[in-house]
């Protein structure tokens, strides 16, 4: 039993050493503009939401959801993340998919994270994905106003929803289409 566990060891290490060995030398692609495999993105993804669990400090938002601290935040998003996140007038980001892994479009798919989560990501950004640290730039009042907007996207009040229209054009929420029913041919 215990040659067995040692021939399982020795085989994980050969693996993982093959496996760097491999990286090291370059012939892992690391080019951005090719679909990855998907055990790279299952990995990639895997690691970044646990490292989000493992250090994002779980903060409330001390910036009150009121129609003000959404207008600021819309404002405050068009200027700052809408290049690489798609614009409030619902056209996509022209940048977004330059990016690897491409950057989400966070007005047509808002994320459903905690806002700890998406304020965490906001405030230190996101290695090796070209989603910057934002804490240099903006302050923690503003980061919190943009977290709360993209965390309240989908359940705007009815002042800020107007002000979405009137400013960008569109509504804040696309219209669902109800299907054509059929004539009743009694």
């Amino acid at each position: 039993m215990g040659k067995f566990i040692l021939g399982v060891i020795v085989t994980l290490l050969i693996l993982i050493l093959g496996g760097l060995g491999l990286a090291m030398l370059g012939f892992v692609p690391t080019n951005a503009n090719t679909v990855p495999p998907r055990w790279e993105h299952r990995i990639a993804n895997t690691a970044v939401d646990a490292s989000m669990e493992r250090h994002a400090p779980r903060l409330t938002n001390p910036v009150p959801p009121n129609d003000q601290n959404f207008i600021d935040g819309m404002k405050l998003y068009t200027m700052n993340c809408a290049l690489c996140h798609g614009g409030l007038d619902r056209k996509p980001a022209s940048l977004a998919k330059s990016f690897y892994p491409p950057a989400p479009n966070l007005v047509s798919d808002p994320p459903d994270d905690p806002e700890w989560h998406i304020f965490y990501t906001v405030r230190t950004g996101v290695r090796y994905t070209g989603m910057p640290s934002w804490e240099k730039t903006l302050s923690e009042q503003d980061m919190w106003k943009i977290t709360s907007l993209i965390s309240h996207m989908e359940k705007l009040p009815p002042a800020v929803q107007e002000y979405w229209q009137k400013t960008f054009g569109v509504a804040p929420q696309p219209e669902v289409k109800e299907p054509l029913k059929k004539a009743d041919h009694n």
